[in-house]
């Protein structure tokens, strides 16, 4: 299957299309990851920095995708390192879009069960998800980006709303001193941080669905910009309105800060229910994320239709979400998917361009 000319999305589509594709589980997860690694408060520091060398890796990601107008990774790779190798890195990314398309939908029946409904057997959230997603992909891309563009500004609102109620409990004190212990754990910390942001490599994709691909740059920029800002906001204020201590301890720390407070005599007394239910929603924006790109890539590569692939593809990311027995292997499962993400975002780019580069002149002969 190649491009359709009639499903395309707008700069601003594609924008939030890579925001919603990042911004999941990691809120609520990654100030304990990289305290615990960092060991000081100056974890928040390590998002920045991470955060840029990733918007990096996303440069090159828009220039590579550029020089193909219209035309995908699964199917632009092949042109560049031949069929063979082509269809072998192509493969990689379906098997981690696959992959990592289980594990969101695990997190999110994880985090349904723990929080909202508990007893439920987890296969019974995962099923009707994964149907839910089959329902959005069917339609193609256009139709997943106005999703997007529906839910991400509630999730926003709502996320930016308990983080200002929970202002009263924040202490700068426990982000101090900065930079005690120098650059090392700042360093140390870059691992964690940069593979929050697997996910990116969808730049690769949905540049070749844009209206005007000659903004993607701007486009993607603004969509790695968002997590960036949402990340290391809250690892700044999960550190301040726990402590390093707390947060290190604490297997969902966004959640216990939205717990240390509630307001009463509103409709919501307590912020963490509404949170969870809307950030459900964000994590299944990911997941159909996920399942779009590996259903496209699926198609491209062995020129099937797109229907029976998203039909073949359901029961394999039941089989992939199930894998894991307790929340312990989820997690340790999440930490292979960000090393499989860091490889496909940042080296596997940089070895493409620069085997385009030595080529140019013959590809342009080609053309």
């Amino acid at each position: 299957m190649f491009v359709r000319s009639d499903d395309k999305i707008t700069t601003r589509q594609a924008s939030l299309f890579l925001t919603n594709t990042i911004l999941g589980a990691g809120i609520l997860t990654l100030p304990r990851d990289v305290v615990e690694t960092v060991k000081t408060p100056d974890a928040w520091i390590s998002v920045v920095l991470g955060g840029i060398i990733v918007m990096l890796a996303i440069v090159v990601m828009v220039k590579l995708s550029q020089q193909f107008p219209g035309k995908t990774f699964y199917q632009y790779s092949k042109r560049i390192v031949g069929t063979y190798p082509g269809g072998f890195l192509s493969s990689l990314l379906i098997i981690y879009f696959l992959i990592s398309a289980g594990f969101q939908n695990r997190a999110l029946a994880e985090i349904a069960v723990f929080f909202l409904l508990e007893g439920t057997p987890i296969w019974a959230i995962i099923i009707p998800f994964i149907w839910l997603g089959a329902y959005l992909v069917f339609g193609g891309i256009n139709p997943i980006a106005r999703v997007y563009q529906i839910i991400f500004p509630i999730s926003f609102l709502i996320l930016i709303l308990c983080y200002v109620l929970s202002v009263r409990f924040f202490d700068i004190n426990h982000l101090r001193p900065v930079l005690s212990e120098g650059f090392i754990p700042v360093i140390r910390g870059l691992r964690s941080t940069i593979l929050v942001f697997t996910g990116c490599e969808v730049v690769m994709i949905i540049t070749a669905f844009m209206q005007h691909p000659e903004h993607a740059l701007k486009a993607m920029l603004t969509g790695i910009g968002i997590p960036l800002a949402l990340y290391t906001l809250t690892v700044v204020m999960a550190i301040g309105g726990l402590s390093i201590d707390s947060v290190i301890t604490s297997t969902w720390p966004t959640i216990d800060l939205v717990r240390s407070f509630e307001i009463s005599g509103y409709f919501f007394e307590r912020f963490e229910f509404p949170l969870l239910v809307i950030w459900m929603m964000q994590m299944y924006c990911i997941f159909s994320s996920y399942f779009f790109n590996a259903s496209l890539g699926i198609s491209q590569v062995f020129k099937l239709k797109l229907v029976p692939v998203i039909f073949g593809l359901m029961p394999l990311i039941f089989i992939f979400a199930m894998i894991p027995r307790r929340i312990n292997d989820l997690f340790a499962i999440g930490d292979i998917i960000g090393i499989m993400g860091g490889f496909l975002f940042i080296l596997m780019p940089i070895l493409l361009l620069t085997v385009l580069m030595i080529r140019k002149k013959g590809l342009k002969q080609d053309v």
